[in-house]
């Protein structure tokens, strides 16, 4: 039986054990940076964005969490009873005292040593300025003819084909067959590069393939292929595997793709698209025109409007139209000379007849006249038995002189 110490050691709570051991857990070296190899077993994606799964193998269990920053990289294709290598730290979750590996990366078991490779090669070619994204081109907009690199039989090539019939089914396809998998698809892939760069008309070359792992993947981060897909004189297009797989290959290309399907899709406008911009286009080209139409319309007048005026019919109207004026004023001077000479007329006219004797007539007065048409002005003039003539207004009347004071004729 144990004595009670004289002395008591000082307890300490079980909060304050399980932080020693957190800290003590963070704090070692192989516990910081470690990779373990299990099978995945109770996987669990809550709303949360987190990842949480048990890595077992026959004998242990070791619970993981992905935190929900680091669970979009390469966690896709993550499911119970897959054998994986995975990334991170081990600590103490507190609260249940329980220690876990807080994972940051996961990789297919048995891919150490192609993920190492990858990751030298990589370096190699970056540093060469392969992937330097200055060496991008654009991919043409409306292509009239694509080459596409992948297997003749794969599932891929059909979704791709399906895909160009869809969007833009006036597109020509050149297809160049290539082993995908294997030791000789590298050779065949760049010998299928090599022959799209040499067809006339090309306007982009897709390569691509479905989905695998790490070793299925492994031609198109073959050192070969991807100096032939940063070489190529024709923008390329990479559709490799799903869209949590990367190869050197996505790094070299002009675009990449997260699956074939979508390298079929950004290699070509949608006819719908196509067809609503050219409808715009048309109206707008049709707005041009119109525009275009008007102004020279304006333009056609005004030089039409210039020639009339140095045209010789311009001045034949000219001096018609100064011949009618002068007729006009010709006419108006002799109306006006017609008018004068007749009011001269008229007031001769008045003035004669003022001196007109037989207007005195018209007053009541008579001229008588002796048969030798001599005017008596006198009785002096006149004899005894005379005839007369006396005109009155209306005619004349012949009368004898008779009665006082009357003369006889001499000789009587």
């Amino acid at each position: 039986m144990l004595q009670p110490s004289l002395f008591p050691v000082p307890s300490i709570t079980v909060s304050e054990l399980t932080r020693y051991l957190r800290e003590w857990m963070e704090s070692d070296e192989l516990l910081r940076d470690i990779w373990v190899q299990g099978e995945i077993s109770n996987l669990s994606r809550p709303a949360s964005g987190h990842i949480y799964f048990t890595l077992k193998d026959q004998n242990s269990a070791l619970k993981c969490v992905i935190w929900r920053t680091a669970a979009g990289r390469n966690t896709g294709n993550l499911q119970s009873g897959l054998a994986v290598e995975v990334h991170g730290y081990v600590s103490i979750y507190e609260r249940d005292g329980a220690y876990q590996l807080y994972v940051d990366t996961v990789r297919m078991a048995g891919e150490g040593s192609l993920y190492l490779e990858f990751m030298r090669l990589k370096a190699k070619l970056e540093a060469e300025g392969l992937f330097d994204p200055a060496r991008k081109r654009p991919i043409p907009e409306v292509p009239v003819r694509i080459g596409i690199v992948t297997s003749p039989t794969g599932a891929a090539l059909q979704d791709m084909l399906n895909t160009l019939r869809r969007r833009y089914p006036l597109v020509e396809v050149v297809i160049s067959p290539a082993a995908v998998q294997g030791d000789l698809a590298p050779g065949e892939l760049v010998t299928a590069l090599d022959r799209l760069n040499r067809e006339p008309g090309i306007d982009v070359i897709i390569i691509a393939r479905g989905g695998g792992s790490l070793e299925d993947l492994w031609a198109f981060n073959d050192e070969r292929v991807v100096r032939a897909v940063a070489d190529s004189v024709i923008p390329t297009i990479s559709g490799v595997g799903h869209e949590t797989d990367f190869t050197l290959t996505d790094f070299a290309a002009d675009l990449r793709a997260p699956t074939p399907t979508a390298a079929a899709e950004l290699a070509v406008p949608d006819q719908v698209d196509v067809r609503e911009k050219l409808v715009v286009t048309i109206h707008r080209l049709a707005d041009a025109l119109a525009g275009i139409a008007q102004v020279e319309k304006m333009n056609l007048s005004e030089v039409m409007h210039r020639l009339m005026q140095v045209s010789p019919l311009m001045r034949v109207r000219s001096d018609r139209q100064r011949l009618d004026e002068l007729n006009g004023r010709s006419l108006t001077t002799a109306m006006h000379f017609i008018q004068m000479a007749k009011t001269r007329t008229e007031s001769i006219g008045q003035r004669m007849g003022t001196l007109n004797p037989f207007a005195v007539l018209e007053r009541g007065y008579a001229i008588v006249t002796n048969p030798a048409g001599e005017i008596i002005r006198s009785v002096d003039q006149t004899f005894k038995d005379d005839n007369l003539d006396v005109r009155v207004s209306d005619g004349v009347i012949s009368t004898r002189v008779k009665g006082e004071p009357v003369r006889d004729k001499p000789g009587d």
